[in-house]
């Protein structure tokens, strides 16, 4: 039976991951796979590094979960991600069958969990995934909002720049 308390140590743990990925320049999101007590798999978002569109925290870490439990089916498993997952990654949760999905911040604009869509809730689906959200959500919103706002000054700031007139002295 999880507890809150052990819900808040994953999700911190998760939250270092995205910490790890601002660092780097990405969308911060991190995500861990957890079954058993352990660790079995971790990612951040790092599309511009990988230069792949699909490389998402929750993908990451469902891809070396699977690897370290040599099997795609990750049935007992929970995923911890500090934000709302989009509709790709809420396809690979029921694809993965992974028994659990713990997020943070909602996503309001590309939420497919319970935000924009509630995919994990259709009766269509082959697999049902169980899903709390909201754990560490102050914390894990506050890390977006500081990263987004920190890229817009930047881009502020290279405008700026890009419209000073050049200064150029006359010789005398």
């Amino acid at each position: 039976m999880q507890t809150a308390e052990q819900d808040e140590h994953w999700m911190r743990e998760a939250l270092s991951l995205a910490a790890l990925g601002a660092a780097v320049g990405e969308v911060p999101v991190g995500a861990i796979v957890v079954c058993d007590g352990q660790i079995v798999g971790r990612g951040y978002n790092s599309p511009i590094g990988r230069t792949d569109p699909c490389a998402h925290a929750e993908i990451l870490a469902l891809r070396e979960a699977a690897r370290t439990l040599d099997n795609y089916r990750l049935v007992d498993c929970d995923l911890y991600v500090t934000l709302e997952p989009c509709p790709m990654c809420a396809g690979a949760l029921v694809h993965s069958r992974i028994r659990k999905l713990i997020f943070g911040a909602a996503e309001p604009k590309a939420g497919a969990i319970i935000s924009r869509d509630c995919f994990l809730g259709r009766d269509n689906l082959n697999h049902q995934v169980e899903m709390v959200s909201g754990i560490l959500a102050d914390e894990c919103s506050t890390m977006l909002s500081a990263f987004f706002r920190r890229r817009r000054e930047r881009k502020k700031v290279e405008r700026k720049a890009r419209l000073q007139p050049l200064v150029v002295e006359s010789p005398q």
